[in-house]
Order: structure tokens, then C-alpha cells, then sequence
């Protein structure tokens, strides 16, 4: 069974619940960090998107399952971060079993924020088993972790091989752990993920009616193995949802300041429904999700200059693409 090894993460570099949820972070944050921090005003974001069949209602900016939250034992620190996003009415939330302790936050979290919290977002979470009994081991750990009986989306977790697909879709694969899970009820909805290779992200849609596909959108992508021109494309034309990751390569766009995260966000999130991006701090938080007020799509004329600024060094902000 191999783990994903997204090093940077959704863009780990990046360094509903309101009333009940606005003491409990405020709380938390002073027993965390030692000291309080102000509380930024509750903000609902922009116009909502549809993501695919699934018919879930997400903004174009959700919260990843890495940065501050891929990690072990911090859990003064991460809890916080999460429970900001909930005050600021996120509706969609990222993790997998492969991030750590990112399940553990999110149910500590829920926990902090009242019967209510979990309900109010969209919960994604994976497997990286390929096959039916580790994946339903996986799911059952997650749910026990993330404090609930269903996950709203699950998906299968960094695909790159075809030998990948064929365990899935072949006898005895975690496709058939997806398939028992939507029957009993711990599962709505599933989905892939990928970052290494378009081509199996777009088998993988061949072979099953994924209900969404996460995959990395970031002003790099034009120059090689592209997923926007591909990927995307068929997904939208398939009425597959589409999410957004890798959108600032880890962090490297920002440390270049090739580009600002805003610019960053206000590309991916003109492409995908939603874009995951994981966050160090509370402050990043707030930044993050204040994007959402941004006027989408961004112009064509933009995102072609965006792009050419990018070009010339896009094989760093790539690196997680095959060779």
C-alpha cells in the first residue's frame, strides 16, 4: 500500500457554525497560542457553485487537509485553524488518512464547535489502498477519527499508474469498497485525485462515473502535461465536479513572487468549482478565505498574462508532474 507523497500538500507551502463557533476559536486560541486573537468579523463568501452531480453547494475557497494541519501533535495550534474556517462559513473541508493527524483536528474541531459543525460542511476524506479491505479499514478509521457516520466525499487518493487502476477497478479492488460504502450509507460520494499524470486521471473517468476529480490548476500547467486542457475539460463535460489543488506549487510561486496569492487563487478557482489550500495560521485563513469576495471568472486577458509571467521557470512550479 502506497502512501501519496505530496510534499508541499493541497498547498501545504502556504504559510454556517458562526455564533457558536466565533467564542469557541477565540477560546481556543488563547489556551493554544497564549494569548488571544482578534476575532475578524464572520464573512459569507461569494456566489455559490454547484460542484458537478454531486449538487453540492461549495465556494471558491475551501479549506485544505495539509499545512499547519499535516502534522503529529499539534494539535494547539491546528485545531484553531480549522475552527477559524468554520466561523468564516467554509463549506467544503479537505483531509486524508495520509495527512497525518489532519482527521484528528477536524474531529476535535467538530467537537469544539457543537453538534452542528460537522453537518454544515461538505467533508472530504480518502483512501490510498487500492485494495476492498484496506480501503474499508481506512474509511471505518477515518470516520472513528473525523467523529462522524459518513464521509460526504470519498476519494481515491493519487492515482498515477495504470497497474494503480487496474487494482482498483479489478476483483477484489477498493472500487468495491466504494460501492458497499454508498449502500450503507458511509459514503454520499465519490472521487480521484491526482497531480502526476492527466492520462490516468481521464482512464480512471473512463473506467467509473466519479462524481469529482481533484487535480492541481495553477498558472504552470499550460507548459507541460496540462490537466486544465484535459482533465478539467472532460470532467466538465462529463458533469464531473472539479477541485483545484497544487494552486501556489507548494509555496514556490509565492517565495519567486511570481505571482500573489490572490492572483493565484483568482486563476484556479476560475477554472474548478473550488480550490483546497492548506493554511499555517489563523491569519492565512482569513487571507485565504477573503479571496472569495474576488469577481470570477478572471479575465482571459489575465490568466494569459498570468501565465506568461509563469512560463519561463514552469518546471519548478511542476515538479509534482511526471517526468
Amino acid at each position: 500500500m502506497r502512501e501519496p507523497s505530496e510534499t508541499g500538500g493541497a498547498d501545504g507551502g502556504r504559510h454556517g457554525v458562526l455564533g457558536a463557533v466565533a467564542t469557541t476559536a477565540a477560546a481556543v486560541a488563547v489556551g493554544v497560542a497564549g494569548r488571544p486573537s482578534p476575532a475578524a468579523p464572520a464573512a459569507a463568501g461569494g456566489p455559490a457553485r454547484t460542484l458537478g452531480r454531486t449538487g453540492a453547494q461549495v465556494e471558491p475557497v475551501s479549506l485544505g487537509g495539509e499545512g499547519i494541519l499535516r502534522t503529529t501533535g499539534r494539535h494547539r495550534e491546528a485545531v484553531p485553524v480549522i475552527l477559524e474556517a468554520l466561523r468564516l462559513g467554509v463549506r467544503y473541508c479537505d483531509t486524508a488518512p495520509a495527512y497525518q493527524q489532519s482527521q484528528d483536528y477536524y474531529g476535535e474541531a467538530f467537537r469544539a464547535a457543537g453538534p452542528k459543525a460537522r453537518e454544515q460542511v461538505f467533508l472530504a476524506s480518502k483512501t490510498h489502498a487500492r485494495d476492498r479491505d484496506g480501503a474499508l479499514r481506512l474509511l471505518d478509521d477515518s470516520l472513528r477519527r473525523l467523529g462522524t457516520d459518513h464521509l460526504d466525499l470519498w476519494q481515491l487518493h493519487d492515482l498515477r499508474e495504470v497497474e494503480e487502476l487496474d487494482a482498483i477497478f479489478g476483483k477484489g479492488g477498493a472500487i468495491e469498497a466504494v460501492e458497499q460504502a454508498r449502500a450503507d450509507g458511509r459514503v454520499r460520494h465519490v472521487g480521484i485525485t491526482g497531480h502526476h499524470d492527466p492520462r490516468i486521471l481521464l482512464e480512471a473517468m473512463r473506467r467509473y462515473p466519479v462524481d469529482t476529480v481533484l487535480c492541481a490548476v495553477n498558472p504552470a500547467d499550460p507548459a507541460r502535461r496540462p490537466f486544465l486542457t484535459t482533465v478539467v475539460e472532460e470532467a466538465r463535460r462529463r458533469g464531473v465536479g472539479v477541485i483545484g489543488m497544487k494552486i501556489m506549487a507548494a509555496g514556490r510561486l509565492l517565495q519567486d513572487r511570481a505571482a500573489s496569492a490572490s492572483e493565484l487563487i483568482h486563476y484556479a478557482a476560475s477554472h474548478a468549482d473550488t480550490v483546497i489550500i492548506g493554511c499555517s495560521s489563523i491569519a492565512e485563513v482569513r487571507e485565504n478565505l477573503g479571496a472569495r469576495s474576488l469577481s470570477f471568472p478572471m479575465p482571459p486577458a489575465e490568466r494569459a498574462a498570468l501565465e506568461a509571467r509563469v512560463a519561463p521557470r514552469a518546471g519548478r512550479y511542476d515538479s509534482f508532474k511526471a517526468g
